[in-house]
């Protein structure tokens, strides 16, 4: 099983046509590095795609998610900024409910 402790969405769509080398320099140029038991989220422009980078601490995973049908909730910020969520509302993203409404704290980097 992977750990992991923290959950980063970044605002800023990324092209999913990208590999481990792209995403993993994604996560660097977007959060500064790719942390141990670390996930890092990135959806394309139409929001119905996503990726999932992680840093297991011996190396990294990458894994996609397509929606046959409607997008993503993803963030609204879409300025350059990034969203740490809670395993809940990760979870909630991953199945493309609106995870905005759980009553979790959410918080801006």
């Amino acid at each position: 099983m992977i750990r992991i402790d923290h959950y980063w969405l970044a605002t800023e769509p990324m092209d999913m046509r990208a590999g481990p080398d792209t995403a993993l320099a994604r996560v660097i140029a977007v959060f500064g590095e790719a942390k141990p038991h670390h996930a890092y989220l990135f959806a394309n422009k139409r929001g119905n795609r996503m990726k999932l980078l992680v840093h297991d601490g011996l190396g990294i995973w990458l894994c996609a998610r397509r929606l046959n049908q409607g997008k993503f909730h993803w963030a609204e910020l879409w300025r350059g900024d990034s969203v740490t969520l809670s395993p809940e509302q990760c979870l909630a993203l991953m199945q493309g409910l609106p995870w905005q409404r759980l009553e979790t704290s959410l918080s801006l980097s």
